[in-house]
Protein backbone atom coordinates (compact mmCIF):
# COMPACT_ATOMS: atom_id res chain seq x y z
CA UNK A 1 0.00 0.00 0.00
CA UNK A 2 1.38 3.39 -0.93
CA UNK A 3 2.13 5.83 1.87
CA UNK A 4 0.69 9.30 1.51
CA UNK A 5 3.08 12.16 2.12
CA UNK A 6 0.66 13.91 4.45
CA UNK A 7 0.74 10.86 6.76
CA UNK A 8 4.43 11.50 7.42
CA UNK A 9 4.35 15.16 8.25
CA UNK A 10 7.08 16.37 10.57
CA UNK A 11 8.74 19.64 11.41
CA UNK A 12 11.26 19.34 8.57
CA UNK A 13 8.46 18.85 6.05
CA UNK A 14 6.66 21.97 7.29
CA UNK A 15 9.97 23.86 7.30
CA UNK A 16 10.60 22.86 3.69
CA UNK A 17 7.10 24.01 2.74
CA UNK A 18 7.76 27.34 4.45
CA UNK A 19 10.98 27.80 2.45
CA UNK A 20 9.08 27.36 -0.80
CA UNK A 21 6.90 30.38 -0.03
CA UNK A 22 7.77 33.93 -1.09
CA UNK A 23 10.13 35.69 1.31
CA UNK A 24 7.39 38.06 2.44
CA UNK A 25 5.06 35.20 3.37
CA UNK A 26 4.47 34.39 7.03
CA UNK A 27 6.06 31.29 8.49
CA UNK A 28 3.52 28.56 9.33
CA UNK A 29 3.90 26.60 12.56
CA UNK A 30 1.68 23.53 12.81
CA UNK A 31 0.36 22.87 16.32
CA UNK A 32 -1.10 19.42 16.98
CA UNK A 33 -3.67 19.12 19.76
CA UNK A 34 -5.33 16.09 21.34
CA UNK A 35 -9.01 16.49 20.49
CA UNK A 36 -11.70 18.75 19.05
CA UNK A 37 -12.35 20.19 22.51
CA UNK A 38 -8.81 21.56 22.62
CA UNK A 39 -8.79 23.48 19.35
CA UNK A 40 -10.42 26.69 20.62
CA UNK A 41 -8.26 26.88 23.75
CA UNK A 42 -4.95 26.44 21.96
CA UNK A 43 -5.99 28.76 19.13
CA UNK A 44 -6.68 31.41 21.77
CA UNK A 45 -3.29 30.79 23.41
CA UNK A 46 -1.24 30.77 20.22
CA UNK A 47 -3.01 33.60 18.39
CA UNK A 48 -1.56 36.07 20.88
CA UNK A 49 1.89 35.37 19.43
CA UNK A 50 0.99 35.69 15.76
CA UNK A 51 2.38 38.64 13.82
CA UNK A 52 3.43 39.61 10.32
CA UNK A 53 6.26 37.04 10.50
CA UNK A 54 4.48 33.88 11.64
CA UNK A 55 1.15 32.22 12.33
CA UNK A 56 -0.01 28.96 13.89
CA UNK A 57 -2.28 26.34 12.36
CA UNK A 58 -3.96 24.22 15.04
CA UNK A 59 -4.57 20.69 13.79
CA UNK A 60 -5.89 17.33 14.97
CA UNK A 61 -4.26 13.96 14.30
CA UNK A 62 -5.07 12.48 10.88
CA UNK A 63 -8.32 10.58 10.46
CA UNK A 64 -6.77 7.12 10.71
CA UNK A 65 -5.07 7.98 13.99
CA UNK A 66 -7.77 10.05 15.65
CA UNK A 67 -7.49 8.51 19.11
CA UNK A 68 -8.04 10.58 22.21
CA UNK A 69 -5.25 11.11 24.71
CA UNK A 70 -1.88 12.72 24.43
CA UNK A 71 0.03 9.45 24.40
CA UNK A 72 -1.41 8.62 20.98
CA UNK A 73 -0.65 12.17 19.83
CA UNK A 74 2.97 11.84 20.90
CA UNK A 75 3.66 8.27 19.85
CA UNK A 76 1.64 7.67 16.71
CA UNK A 77 1.45 11.15 15.23
CA UNK A 78 4.22 13.36 16.55
CA UNK A 79 6.89 10.82 17.43
CA UNK A 80 10.23 12.52 16.94
CA UNK A 81 8.83 14.83 14.30
CA UNK A 82 8.29 17.90 16.46
CA UNK A 83 10.60 20.83 15.97
CA UNK A 84 10.86 24.45 14.96
CA UNK A 85 7.87 24.29 12.61
CA UNK A 86 5.70 21.61 14.20
CA UNK A 87 4.77 21.50 17.89
CA UNK A 88 2.45 19.51 20.15
CA UNK A 89 0.04 21.07 22.66
CA UNK A 90 -1.39 18.80 25.35
CA UNK A 91 -3.13 18.71 28.71
CA UNK A 92 -0.64 18.30 31.54
CA UNK A 93 -2.74 15.66 33.33
CA UNK A 94 -0.41 14.22 35.99
CA UNK A 95 2.60 14.17 33.66
CA UNK A 96 3.81 17.60 34.76
CA UNK A 97 3.80 16.45 38.39
CA UNK A 98 5.32 13.06 37.60
CA UNK A 99 8.22 14.82 35.88
CA UNK A 100 10.44 11.96 34.64
CA UNK A 101 8.74 9.05 36.41
CA UNK A 102 7.37 7.68 33.10
CA UNK A 103 8.52 7.88 29.48
CA UNK A 104 5.57 10.05 28.55
CA UNK A 105 6.05 12.47 31.44
CA UNK A 106 9.78 12.67 30.69
CA UNK A 107 9.09 13.52 27.05
CA UNK A 108 6.50 16.15 27.90
CA UNK A 109 8.68 17.84 30.51
CA UNK A 110 11.95 17.86 28.57
CA UNK A 111 11.01 18.42 24.92
CA UNK A 112 11.05 22.14 24.02
CA UNK A 113 8.51 21.55 21.25
CA UNK A 114 5.79 20.02 23.44
CA UNK A 115 3.69 22.49 25.39
CA UNK A 116 1.43 21.52 28.25
CA UNK A 117 -1.25 23.31 30.23
CA UNK A 118 0.48 23.08 33.66
CA UNK A 119 -2.96 22.66 35.26
CA UNK A 120 -4.49 19.20 34.87
CA UNK A 121 -6.59 20.12 31.81
CA UNK A 122 -8.25 22.97 29.97
CA UNK A 123 -11.39 22.50 32.10
CA UNK A 124 -9.41 23.56 35.17
CA UNK A 125 -8.65 26.90 33.53
CA UNK A 126 -12.33 27.30 32.68
CA UNK A 127 -13.09 26.74 36.38
CA UNK A 128 -10.53 29.29 37.61
CA UNK A 129 -12.16 30.61 40.79
CA UNK A 130 -11.51 34.37 40.32
CA UNK A 131 -13.38 34.22 36.98
CA UNK A 132 -16.51 32.39 38.13
CA UNK A 133 -18.46 35.43 39.32
CA UNK A 134 -18.10 36.95 35.86
CA UNK A 135 -19.47 33.73 34.36
CA UNK A 136 -22.52 34.08 36.60
CA UNK A 137 -23.00 37.69 35.47
CA UNK A 138 -22.77 36.63 31.82
CA UNK A 139 -25.36 33.89 32.37
CA UNK A 140 -27.87 35.90 34.43
CA UNK A 141 -27.09 39.59 33.85
CA UNK A 142 -27.10 39.95 37.63
CA UNK A 143 -23.96 41.28 39.32
CA UNK A 144 -24.97 40.34 42.87
CA UNK A 145 -22.06 38.51 44.56
CA UNK A 146 -23.89 35.88 46.56
CA UNK A 147 -21.05 33.35 46.76
CA UNK A 148 -17.32 33.73 47.46
CA UNK A 149 -15.81 31.38 44.89
CA UNK A 150 -12.21 32.23 45.70
CA UNK A 151 -12.59 31.54 49.41
CA UNK A 152 -14.54 28.33 48.81
CA UNK A 153 -12.02 26.82 46.40
CA UNK A 154 -9.14 27.98 48.58
CA UNK A 155 -10.59 26.09 51.52
CA UNK A 156 -11.47 23.10 49.32
CA UNK A 157 -7.89 23.02 48.04
CA UNK A 158 -6.30 23.29 51.46
CA UNK A 159 -8.45 20.42 52.74
CA UNK A 160 -7.64 18.20 49.74
CA UNK A 161 -3.94 19.03 49.41
CA UNK A 162 -2.57 16.32 51.77
CA UNK A 163 -4.65 13.67 49.99
CA UNK A 164 -3.60 15.08 46.61
CA UNK A 165 0.04 14.56 47.59
CA UNK A 166 -0.80 10.93 48.34
CA UNK A 167 -2.33 10.64 44.87
CA UNK A 168 0.78 11.97 43.12
CA UNK A 169 2.95 9.71 45.31
CA UNK A 170 0.81 6.70 44.30
CA UNK A 171 1.33 7.40 40.60
CA UNK A 172 5.02 8.10 41.01
CA UNK A 173 5.58 4.82 42.83
CA UNK A 174 3.21 2.62 40.83
CA UNK A 175 0.74 2.21 43.70
CA UNK A 176 -2.16 3.78 41.82
CA UNK A 177 -4.21 0.57 41.96
CA UNK A 178 -4.55 1.24 45.70
CA UNK A 179 -5.37 4.91 45.21
CA UNK A 180 -6.40 5.89 41.69
CA UNK A 181 -7.47 9.22 40.21
CA UNK A 182 -11.06 7.99 40.42
CA UNK A 183 -10.57 7.30 44.13
CA UNK A 184 -9.29 10.84 44.66
CA UNK A 185 -12.23 12.34 42.77
CA UNK A 186 -14.73 10.29 44.77
CA UNK A 187 -13.32 11.63 48.02
CA UNK A 188 -12.80 15.18 46.74
CA UNK A 189 -16.48 15.64 45.94
CA UNK A 190 -18.52 17.99 48.07
CA UNK A 191 -21.77 16.93 46.42
CA UNK A 192 -24.84 19.14 46.52
CA UNK A 193 -24.83 21.65 49.36
CA UNK A 194 -26.63 24.75 50.54
CA UNK A 195 -24.83 27.71 48.99
CA UNK A 196 -25.74 29.82 52.04
CA UNK A 197 -23.84 27.43 54.32
CA UNK A 198 -20.92 25.99 52.31
CA UNK A 199 -18.87 25.45 55.47
CA UNK A 200 -20.98 22.41 56.34
CA UNK A 201 -19.96 20.66 53.11
CA UNK A 202 -16.32 21.62 53.65
CA UNK A 203 -16.38 20.19 57.18
CA UNK A 204 -17.81 16.95 55.79
CA UNK A 205 -15.11 16.91 53.11
CA UNK A 206 -12.43 17.35 55.79
CA UNK A 207 -13.74 14.26 57.57
CA UNK A 208 -13.73 12.18 54.36
CA UNK A 209 -10.19 13.28 53.51
CA UNK A 210 -9.01 12.47 57.03
CA UNK A 211 -10.46 8.96 56.87
CA UNK A 212 -8.79 8.27 53.52
CA UNK A 213 -5.43 9.57 54.72
CA UNK A 214 -5.64 7.32 57.77
CA UNK A 215 -6.36 4.36 55.47
CA UNK A 216 -3.37 5.17 53.25
CA UNK A 217 -1.05 5.62 56.23
CA UNK A 218 -2.07 2.17 57.50
CA UNK A 219 -1.74 0.62 54.05
CA UNK A 220 1.69 2.16 53.36
CA UNK A 221 3.38 2.49 56.78
CA UNK A 222 6.83 3.00 55.20
CA UNK A 223 5.77 5.75 52.79
CA UNK A 224 6.42 8.77 55.02
CA UNK A 225 9.74 9.80 53.47
CA UNK A 226 8.43 9.28 49.95
CA UNK A 227 5.32 11.28 50.78
CA UNK A 228 7.35 14.19 52.18
CA UNK A 229 9.65 14.16 49.14
CA UNK A 230 6.66 14.17 46.79
CA UNK A 231 5.16 17.09 48.71
CA UNK A 232 8.41 19.06 48.47
CA UNK A 233 8.70 18.29 44.75
CA UNK A 234 5.22 19.44 43.78
CA UNK A 235 5.56 22.60 45.87
CA UNK A 236 8.70 23.40 43.86
CA UNK A 237 6.69 22.86 40.67
CA UNK A 238 4.30 25.64 41.66
CA UNK A 239 1.42 23.67 43.17
CA UNK A 240 0.23 25.30 46.37
CA UNK A 241 -2.21 24.07 49.03
CA UNK A 242 -4.50 26.91 47.95
CA UNK A 243 -4.65 25.86 44.26
CA UNK A 244 -5.06 22.09 44.46
CA UNK A 245 -8.36 22.27 42.54
CA UNK A 246 -6.44 23.29 39.42
CA UNK A 247 -4.51 20.00 39.44
CA UNK A 248 -7.37 17.59 40.15
CA UNK A 249 -8.93 15.84 37.14
CA UNK A 250 -10.51 18.55 35.01
CA UNK A 251 -13.71 16.73 34.03
CA UNK A 252 -14.44 16.05 37.70
CA UNK A 253 -13.93 19.68 38.72
CA UNK A 254 -16.01 20.94 35.79
CA UNK A 255 -18.86 18.42 35.67
CA UNK A 256 -19.22 17.41 39.31
CA UNK A 257 -18.30 20.57 41.17
CA UNK A 258 -18.26 23.88 39.33
CA UNK A 259 -21.05 23.45 36.77
CA UNK A 260 -23.62 22.19 39.36
CA UNK A 261 -22.57 24.93 41.80
CA UNK A 262 -22.93 27.66 39.18
CA UNK A 263 -26.28 26.25 38.07
CA UNK A 264 -27.70 26.63 41.58
CA UNK A 265 -26.25 30.09 42.05
CA UNK A 266 -27.43 31.27 38.64
CA UNK A 267 -30.90 29.91 39.34
CA UNK A 268 -31.13 32.14 42.41
CA UNK A 269 -29.68 35.11 40.54
CA UNK A 270 -32.29 34.69 37.80
CA UNK A 271 -35.04 34.54 40.41
CA UNK A 272 -33.70 37.76 41.92
CA UNK A 273 -33.76 39.51 38.56
CA UNK A 274 -37.26 38.22 37.72
CA UNK A 275 -38.57 39.34 41.11
CA UNK A 276 -37.11 42.77 40.49
CA UNK A 277 -38.94 42.93 37.15
CA UNK A 278 -42.21 41.93 38.86
CA UNK A 279 -41.87 44.73 41.42
CA UNK A 280 -40.67 47.50 39.10
CA UNK A 281 -43.03 46.98 36.15
CA UNK A 282 -45.74 49.62 35.88
CA UNK A 283 -48.29 47.31 34.27
CA UNK A 284 -48.74 43.68 33.25
CA UNK A 285 -47.82 44.20 29.58
CA UNK A 286 -44.53 45.84 30.53
CA UNK A 287 -43.82 43.01 32.94
CA UNK A 288 -44.41 40.36 30.27
CA UNK A 289 -42.23 42.22 27.78
CA UNK A 290 -39.43 42.73 30.28
CA UNK A 291 -39.52 39.07 31.35
CA UNK A 292 -39.49 37.90 27.74
CA UNK A 293 -36.55 40.18 26.95
CA UNK A 294 -34.69 38.93 30.01
CA UNK A 295 -35.36 35.26 29.19
CA UNK A 296 -33.97 35.81 25.70
CA UNK A 297 -30.82 37.41 27.11
CA UNK A 298 -29.74 34.81 29.66
CA UNK A 299 -27.28 32.07 28.75
CA UNK A 300 -26.61 28.41 29.51
CA UNK A 301 -24.18 27.78 32.39
CA UNK A 302 -22.11 25.02 30.79
CA UNK A 303 -21.83 26.85 27.48
CA UNK A 304 -20.57 29.98 29.21
CA UNK A 305 -18.14 27.97 31.31
CA UNK A 306 -16.69 26.31 28.22
CA UNK A 307 -16.12 29.71 26.61
CA UNK A 308 -14.79 31.30 29.80
CA UNK A 309 -11.45 33.03 29.19
CA UNK A 310 -11.18 34.74 32.57
CA UNK A 311 -8.10 32.68 33.44
CA UNK A 312 -5.56 34.73 31.53
CA UNK A 313 -4.06 36.19 34.70
CA UNK A 314 -3.77 32.73 36.26
CA UNK A 315 -0.08 32.12 37.17
CA UNK A 316 -0.09 28.73 35.44
CA UNK A 317 -1.41 30.28 32.23
CA UNK A 318 1.27 32.96 32.39
CA UNK A 319 3.91 30.20 32.67
CA UNK A 320 2.49 28.58 29.54
CA UNK A 321 2.76 31.89 27.72
CA UNK A 322 6.37 32.24 28.89
CA UNK A 323 7.17 28.80 27.46
CA UNK A 324 5.78 29.73 24.04
CA UNK A 325 7.56 33.06 24.12
CA UNK A 326 10.87 31.34 24.93
CA UNK A 327 10.31 28.87 22.08
CA UNK A 328 9.76 31.67 19.57
CA UNK A 329 12.78 33.60 20.82
CA UNK A 330 15.01 30.63 20.02
CA UNK A 331 14.78 31.50 16.32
Amino acid sequence: MSVRLKDNLNSKYVEAANKMKPKAARRRIVAYVESYDDVVFWRSVLSEFENDKLYFEVMLPSRGKLARGKKSVLMSIIGDGVGRDMIACVDADYDYLLQEATETSKRINTCPYIFHSYVYAIENYQCYAPSLHDVCVTVTLNDHRMFDFEDYFRQFSEICFPLFVWSVWAYRTGNYTEFSLLDLCQVANTGRFNIQTPQISLDHLRQKVGRKINYLQRTFPDAKQGYLQTKADILKLGVTPQTTYLYIQGHHVFDNMVAPLLSRICSQLRQERETEIYHTSVHRTQMRNELACYENSIRDVKSMLRTNVGYKDCPEYLRLQDDIRAFLEMY
